[in-house]
């Protein structure tokens, strides 16, 4: 039976702290062959993973992200407690530095990581300069990459610079959307499937793999996945894969 590939979203971020390092090599260790984290650039231009701007959701502190210079991000312990507690708490769950990700797929060569640039920081500090950043950085581990991100002149970028995988995500489900689509043809095609036609609508078609987040429940993926969706994005990978149906798309 055809069954999607699995995308652990932000890591394992139902149980782990998100875009940690934690939440990222625990995914690997559950079965994800795919890996997706965001990345934001501090003040001083240093990419970090990170998906909000603001610090407050994942680390308590009232401040933005892109007004800290990364020596004081490195201080700062990203554990949920909202979410978890004071489960993670003083176990060194910080901040990734952006290298960490290369780390961990140059230890994990089966696995491809999509990397979200962020909108907030692209504003910030200019597309070009942000994606010089993140690719240099990259670099060792491209070919595991699939650059992503909201903004479509960042596909046009990533692309014209030959990263090799590149996805975009969809803000709206319209015929602009799907013009812009046919004419950046990314490899990903991501978007909220909550935002797709409920009534059976045709996917539209072209060179790219339909990714839907964020699904947590394997009967949805499986649903998607009849509609043509190739890539299932979800936070809660280990519940995913522990579905007998689901298992053979996730596991290397």
């Amino acid at each position: 039976m055809s069954i999607p590939q699995l995308v652990a979203h932000r890591g394992y971020a139902a149980r782990y702290p998100e875009n940690t390092v934690l939440s990222l090599t625990k995914a690997i260790e559950h079965g994800a062959c795919f890996i997706e984290c965001d990345v934001q650039l501090s003040a001083d231009g240093i990419p970090v993973l990170f998906h909000d701007a603001a610090l407050e959701r994942t680390t308590g502190l009232e401040h933005t992200l892109l007004d800290c210079a990364y020596e004081t991000l490195q201080s700062i312990e990203a554990c949920e407690t909202a979410k978890f507690g004071d489960q993670f708490v003083g176990q060194g769950v910080e901040i990734p530095h952006l290298e960490t990700l290369v780390q961990i797929l140059k230890k994990a060569p089966q696995v491809t990581a999509f990397v979200e640039l962020k909108d907030e920081s692209l504003q910030r500090h200019g597309v070009e300069h942000m994606i010089d950043i993140v690719l240099a950085i990259l670099q060792p581990v491209l070919k595991q990459c699939c650059m992503i991100a909201y903004d479509a002149a960042v596909i046009r970028s990533v692309k014209k610079r030959g990263a090799p995988q590149s996805g975009w995500v969809l803000k709206t489900w319209s015929e602009a959307s799907h013009q812009e689509a046919r004419a950046l043809s990314p490899d990903v095609l991501i978007c909220n499937h909550k935002k797709i036609p409920s009534d059976l609508t045709p996917l539209w078609a072209g060179p790219w793999t339909w990714c839907f987040y964020e699904v947590v429940e394997p009967d949805l993926a499986l649903a998607l996945h009849a509609r043509g969706a190739g890539l299932i994005e979800t936070m809660d990978i280990g519940k995913m894969l522990a579905d007998p149906r689901l298992r053979k798309g996730g596991y290397f």
